[in-house]
């Protein structure tokens, strides 16, 4: 279908954002021309602020608006433990638990050679740097898919020879799921990493 062009514009730039299909980005392109146009200013204000204002700190990678960030600067967090997670929506997801207090530390990808992704592409170099000042334990956060796993056992061959503790998070069943809708690999992971009770 045919649109004009300011909202054929709008469309496009929709479409561009992950998860956004052709037909939510008509929605969302639709929704915009109908807001006011004080609504639709504060909207393209927050947009342009957070550009400007949102970074990466400097020591741990995550988004920040002053560096280094937060989390780094809090001296309530254990500075000896560091989770590595692949990217700052991760960082969200370990908080939203309330049960971590070690730093993080955002590789910003997974070693991926078919899509020409190596460790020189991810922050594995800087994760060395920091170990190397007085961590004593990392814990490899990373995705549970083939790229997550062979990071995370790359990174680990790398910190072994440094002496620290490296620990991976437990993959499995998630809570309240049924053992009928898991596949196979979620059933040999939650097997794997059974514990006494």
């Amino acid at each position: 279908m045919a649109y004009i062009a300011p909202i054929a514009r709008l469309v496009e730039h929709f479409r561009r954002l992950p998860g956004i299909g052709p037909k939510s980005a008509v929605r969302l392109a639709y929704y915009v021309i109908k807001m006011d146009n004080s609504q639709a200013s504060a909207l393209a204000e927050a947009i342009i602020y957070a550009k400007e204002r949102v970074g990466y700190c400097s020591i741990c990678f995550d988004l920040t608006d002053s560096d280094p960030c937060q989390t780094c600067r809090s001296e309530g967090r254990d500075q000896t433990v560091v989770c590595v997670v692949e990217d700052p929506k991760d960082v969200t997801a370990m908080e939203r638990t309330r049960e971590f207090k070690g730093l993080y530390h955002v590789l910003h990808g997974s070693l991926s050679p078919l899509e020409g992704i190596g460790p020189d592409d991810i922050r594995i170099k800087e994760l060395l740097d920091r170990v190397r000042l007085g961590v004593q334990e990392v814990i490899m956060a990373t995705n549970p898919n083939v790229e997550g796993e062979a990071t995370a056992m790359y990174i680990a061959k790398l910190l072994k020879p440094l002496g620290v503790k490296v620990t991976r998070i437990a993959h499995g069943l998630p809570v309240g799921g049924d053992l009928e809708y898991a596949d196979e690999v979620t059933l040999s992971k939650a097997l794997e990493n059974r514990r006494e009770m």
